[in-house]
C-alpha cells in the first residue's frame, strides 16, 4: 500500500510519501496525520516570522534556551555541533537578529518525521522538505521488491535539468544553492553573501547535519576541504558546483545509504 500527502507549512510544501506491505491505507494516513501535526508544531516553535515562537522570543531576549522546549534545546546543541564541525562556516548565531537555525531545522524536522513513521512500522519513507530529502527503507517496486531511490540534483540555472543522480536506500540528501531564492546565504566569516559555491549537495545518514553541511559548503566552497575530511564526517559525501567556472567536484564515499 502506497500513500502520498502534501503538507503546507514553513511557507512551502512538504511531500510525505510512504509505502508498506503490512499497514493499510487508513493506518498509513493516521501516521501521516501525526507527522503533519509535528511539522506544524515545528513552524510554531522555530519560525523567525512568528513573533511568539520560541526562536523569535530567544532572538528578542525574552526566552532563555534553558527554559525553551526540548526540541529547541536539541536543535541548539545540533547547531553548536555543526558549527564546530565546519570551523564556523555554519553559524546560526552570526545572522541579523540573532540565533536562526533555519539552515538546519528543515533537515532535522524531516529526520524526526521519518523516525516517527519508521517507528510506526512503515517500511518505505520519503520526506521532501523543500529540497531536503530523508529516505528510509528504499522504495517498494510494483513487484513488491525494495530498490534504491534515484535522487536527481538540478542545475542552479535550470531546475528541470538534472546534473547529478544519486542512488539512496537509507539516508538523507540536502542541497543548497542559488535556486528559487537566489543568493541568500550569509557568510558567517564576513557577514556578506556567501560566494563559496553555486550549489552544494550532501548525502549522509542524518538529515539535520546534511542540511547544515550543505549551507557550510555554500559558504566555504573549495575551502571546505579544511573540515570535510574529519572522522566525524566519514559517512558523508559532498558534491559541489563551483561559482567561478561552473565546474564541479565531489568528496566522500559516494555510497548508497
Amino acid at each position: 500500500m502506497k500513500l502520498e500527502r502534501f503538507v503546507e507549512t514553513w511557507g512551502t510544501v512538504i511531500v510525505v510519501q510512504v509505502a508498506s506491505k503490512s499497514l493499510s491505507e487508513v493506518e498509513l494516513g493516521l501516521e501521516i496525520d501525526k507527522v503533519k501535526e509535528f511539522l506544524h508544531k515545528v513552524d510554531e516553535v522555530f519560525s523567525t516570522y512568528k513573533s511568539e515562537s520560541d526562536v523569535s522570543r530567544i532572538r528578542k531576549g525574552k526566552l532563555e534556551v534553558a527554559d525553551a522546549s526540548d526540541d529547541v534545546k536539541e536543535v541548539w546543541k545540533l547547531c553548536e555541533h555543526a558549527r564546530e564541525l565546519t570551523l564556523g562556516a555554519f553559524d546560526p548565531w552570526k545572522v541579523d537578529g540573532g540565533f536562526d537555525p533555519s539552515g538546519l531545522v528543515k533537515g532535522w524536522a524531516a529526520e524526526v518525521a521519518a523516525k516517527m513513521l519508521v517507528g510506526a512500522g512503515v517500511e518505505s519513507v520519503l520526506i521532501n522538505a523543500a529540497g531536503d530529502l530523508v529516505l528510509r527503507g528504499g522504495q517498494i517496486s510494483e513487484d513488491g521488491e525494495l530498490k534504491p531511490w534515484n535522487v536527481g540534483i538540478s542545475s542552479p540555472d535550470n531546475v528541470n535539468q538534472i546534473v547529478k543522480t544519486l542512488d539512496v536506500v537509507d539516508g538523507s540528501v540536502a542541497t543548497s544553492g542559488d535556486y528559487e531564492k537566489g543568493a541568500h546565504i550569509v557568510d558567517p566569516h564576513t557577514g556578506l553573501i556567501a560566494i563559496g559555491a553555486r550549489s552544494a549537495s550532501v548525502v549522509g545518514p542524518d538529515g539535520a547535519l546534511c542540511d547544515a553541511l550543505a549551507t557550510a559548503l555554500m559558504v566555504d566552497g573549495r575551502e571546505a576541504q579544511r573540515w570535510m575530511g574529519r572522522p566525524e564526517l566519514a559517512e558523508y559525501s559532498f558534491w559541489v558546483i563551483n561559482r567561478d567556472d561552473e565546474t564541479a567536484w565531489s568528496y566522500g564515499p559516494n555510497k548508497g545509504y
